[in-house]
């Protein structure tokens, strides 16, 4: 990504010939790749993205194409600020006005491309702000909360976590509505009918059940890492250090007709992870035949740097964990880009994943399979069912803000409502942090991720230079004209004084 923030350029399109230490402005419709090569490539001095005000209105090969493009604006380091903003009608002008003088000098003759550039009037973008600076003590929070067991203390425990945060190439843009909003509302949906089940002594199951949001997922999942680490290497007792069952990621399950549970290592038979596993296939083929489901095994490559899923945290630290998600690969762009969007989701999707998880978790922990119960008993329904409206106003909320992990510190309005919504179903609900290390960070966040900017109609340079040259000009005239006023002056009255004498 770019190392710089401060901008104090004239404007251009990509249509000029000359970019250098101009603003390139592009509007996401005419943007590609190349285009934006060619401005870094000639040392642009900042390029500026227009963004439509709706990205559910713009065509969705210019949505796939950007975002197979996200993933190498991010990877390439450049010191050119790059900048994104929402249009409106001011910006529109600014750009139709810059586009056409950026056009105009292509024309055939040089004289009035020279006349052209001379008159026309420019736009100088500058930035209000300082340069980026490093913050060195920023907290990732997450947040936990737990319902305990009926039956006895040393019981098997049911770790449920999806992490918060959402990424893209601008922080301020990023509202992870299916990567990860989905897996959050899948998580606070099960924490409400799990809480309900657990509410009756006939319905309390012998399974502790812990809910884990998580923070800093889009960076290595760092908040996973901490709370695993002090749970397990700096604690006498907690619920991971004891019988933990199995962990279930959660991850981008807003559409689509798959499921897909990735796995580090295939569950071996007869252990309560294969037991889930042979539910979800269970429930899907007893009553959704239309959604396609398989296992997918990858193991852990150890050698990258950033983790393919949030159960590889797990699976490093001995926990039998899998992830589940609509989509196939770790690599789709959808997990890391600001086009995904509330439009992109598929409530009645993202209610029917909901339903599944929820049926083959609640034939597990109940061991319904082994009691006979049939294969297509529907167990939520009624007053129990799978909320729909419960699960949209959630996703409304989650994808209506930015959720990047740069931006939600412990004071944040959204980490005290998702803290709050979880205490409403669940026990010793609690905020747990992480900092980075200063002496080896995992992790470094700047500050400066909004600039306001502020364009000013200008006279290119070059009309300055003329001025300069017609006036120097004029002066010179103007002395030529004095000092023959003066010569002639003299002249007449020499002839006079001669005239008087005769």
């Amino acid at each position: 990504g770019t190392r710089s923030a401060v901008l104090n350029t004239e404007a251009r399109t990509v249509e000029a010939d000359v970019l250098s230490r101009r603003c390139v402005m592009m509007r996401l419709v005419d943007f590609s790749y190349e285009q934006y090569q060619k401005a870094l490539r000639q040392s642009a001095g900042a390029v500026v993205i227009i963004l439509p005000r709706s990205i559910s209105s713009v065509p969705q090969d210019v949505v796939r194409q950007f975002m197979e493009i996200e993933p190498e604006m991010l990877a390439m380091e450049t010191i050119v600020p790059v900048y994104f903003a929402v249009e409106d009608e001011e910006l529109l002008s600014i750009y139709e006005q810059t586009r056409a003088a950026s056009a105009s000098q292509g024309s055939a003759s040089a004289a009035e491309v020279l006349l052209h550039t001379a008159t026309a009037n420019g736009f100088q973008m500058v930035t209000s702000g300082a340069q980026s600076k490093a913050i060195n003590d920023w907290l990732i929070p997450s947040v936990e909360g737990r319902l305990t067991g009926l039956g006895g203390e040393d019981l098997p425990t049911v770790v449920i976590v999806a992490h918060y945060d959402s990424f893209g190439v601008a922080p301020w843009l990023s509202h992870g509505a299916d990567s990860n909003g989905s897996g959050i509302s899948v998580l606070l949906e099960l924490a409400r009918l799990f809480s309900r089940l657990y509410t009756y002594r006939r319905t309390h199951a012998g399974y502790n059940l812990l809910f884990f949001a998580s923070g800093g997922g889009k960076f290595n999942y760092q908040g996973t890492k901490r709370w695993l680490e002090d749970n397990l290497d700096h604690t006498d007792s907690s619920l991971l250090q004891d019988n933990v069952a199995f962990v279930l990621c959660l991850d981008t399950l807003g559409r689509g007709n798959s499921l897909h549970l990735h796995v580090s290592k295939p569950p071996k038979e007869g252990t309560l992870q294969h037991a889930f596993l042979r539910e979800l296939e269970m429930v899907v083929a007893s009553q959704f035949p239309e959604v396609k489901f398989s296992m997918v095994h990858k193991k852990i490559n150890l050698a990258e740097d950033m983790l393919a899923w949030e159960h590889e945290r797990f699976a490093i630290r001995r926990l039998p964990a899998f992830t589940i998600s609509h989509l196939e690969t770790h690599r789709d762009s959808l997990r890391n880009s600001i086009m995904d969007r509330r439009a992109r989701i598929d409530t009645k999707a993202l209610t029917r994943n909901t339903r599944i998880i929820a049926e083959a978790l609640t034939r597990v922990i109940y061991n319904l399979t082994e009691k006979g119960a049939p294969a297509d008993l529907q167990i939520f329904t009624d007053q129990m069912q799978i909320q729909q409206e419960q699960l949209e106003s959630v996703m409304d909320w989650l994808s209506s803000q930015p959720r990047a992990a740069q931006l939600i510190d412990k004071d944040s309005t959204f980490l005290s409502t998702l803290e709050y919504y979880m205490g409403r179903y669940l026990k010793d609900v609690k905020q747990h942090h992480v900092k980075a290390d200063k002496r080896d960070p995992e992790f470094v966040f700047y500050d400066q991720l909004k600039q306001v900017m502020n364009a000013y109609r200008v006279k290119p340079a070059i009309f300055d230079l003329l001025l300069a040259v017609c006036i120097a000009a004029y002066l010179g005239v103007a002395y030529v004209a004095v000092q023959h006023f003066g010569l002639l002056y003299k002249m007449i009255q020499r002839l006079s004084l001669k005239t008087k004498q005769q």
